[in-house]
């Protein structure tokens, strides 16, 4: 065989190895790229995302669009040659998988956990809203999850609602913390609750709580690397009561990012006239209960999608504003916003059409 044709042999048969390897050589990244953008004025799945019953409500037009991140499972192992081809391909981000699933999180424990994220942000969102709106909104702190295996399992239970700690009113969730740790490991702390279903029963039956429990709880040291602290196992959070009913129908989607543009569609059905003008505005943070927008993951991914949606602006976290305007997709706005209000205010600029001084990322 000529030299030439067994060099040529032997460089292709190299390749071709090199190809099979990479596709079996497993390597620890994920990939994340532009997912479903749904509109928060409209329907999905054949019914309003939005559903007020209890209150008028407004016609809507125009778009208020959540966006999403598609990304690949916990279980799933990468190979090279994927992970090449994310790299190079200009709408998907190739990241390390413990950036998406930290701690070695299951695929069940990251679900779990954006669901809870999910109805957190569904709460925070109508909360704002309505305060925006000057509508009552009542509050109270509740266990939101006991650890297993603690000093408070079987005592207290998530959705009790805690109103004292050692004879102390608690009034927001960082109460408790405060209240436990002023306790040495080993000590006994006593919680004023009313129990989960006493509290479901007087709402139910539009009364108010009559049962309440001491409950005594012997604390436990925490496993902080740092200076041992009292604890008893629990996360504290807020519940509320509207004085309404806002129903949020939307499946298959994790996570808090779409807290705010879920607040700013409660508010175009609440308010007369189109809060957007017609528009089609897209955007994404994660909201809390006094307005403010935090920042979320993938920003890069969610722009994309929401350009090739349609979307002709793009409502953004202040502290992802960097980040996304570093490819900012050709024909989409990013407005930099840092509460609830920032947003209504840039949606009024956009809808009399005075856009010169709109806070854009970037400038």
């Amino acid at each position: 065989m000529p030299r030439r044709t067994a060099t040529m042999l032997a460089s292709t048969l190299m390749l071709i190895a090199l190809l099979c390897a990479g596709v079996f050589i497993p390597v620890p990244y994920s990939e994340m790229s532009p997912g479903p953008t749904v509109n928060t004025l409209g329907d999905h799945g054949g019914e309003p995302v939005l559903q007020i019953s209890g209150r008028k409500t407004y016609a809507t037009s125009g778009h208020l669009n959540m966006t999403t991140v598609r990304v690949t499972s916990a279980d799933y192992r990468m190979n090279l040659v994927e992970a090449v081809y994310g790299w190079l391909a200009h709408d998907n981000k190739v990241v390390q998988h413990e950036t998406l699933y930290p701690d070695g999180k299951t695929e069940e424990q990251s679900t779990q956990e954006n669901a809870e994220e999910f109805s957190q942000s569904q709460e925070s969102a109508k909360v704002a809203a309505l305060k925006e709106l000057d509508v009552p909104v009542k509050s109270w702190v509740i266990v939101s999850t006991v650890v297993k295996g603690s000093p408070a399992e079987g005592k207290l239970h998530a959705g009790d609602v805690i109103k004292a700690v050692d004879g102390t009113a608690v009034k927001e969730p960082a109460d408790v913390a405060k209240l436990v740790t002023k306790h040495k490991p080993g000590q006994d702390v006593r919680f004023t609750v009313v129990p989960a279903k006493e509290q479901a029963a007087a709402e139910k039956e539009k009364r108010t709580p009559t049962k309440t429990e001491d409950i005594g709880i012997t604390t436990a040291t925490s496993d902080d690397a740092g200076e041992k602290r009292a604890i008893v196992g629990i996360s504290a959070g807020t519940d509320h009561t509207f004085p309404f009913t806002i129903d949020i129908k939307l499946a298959d989607v994790g996570g808090p990012s779409a807290g705010l543009m879920f607040a700013l569609g409660i508010y175009d059905k609440l308010t007369p006239g189109s809060l957007t003008g017609g528009k089609f505005v897209a955007g994404t943070g994660t909201i809390d209960d006094e307005g403010k927008v935090g920042p979320i993951g993938g920003i890069e991914m969610k722009t994309v999608g929401a350009r090739a949606k349609g979307a002709q602006y793009f409502l953004t976290p202040a502290d992802n504003c960097e980040a996304a305007a570093t490819d900012t997709p050709e024909g989409l706005t990013l407005i930099k916003v840092k509460t609830i209000e920032d947003a209504l205010g840039a949606l009024k600029d956009l809808r009399t059409g005075d856009t010169a001084d709109l806070p854009k990322c970037g400038k």
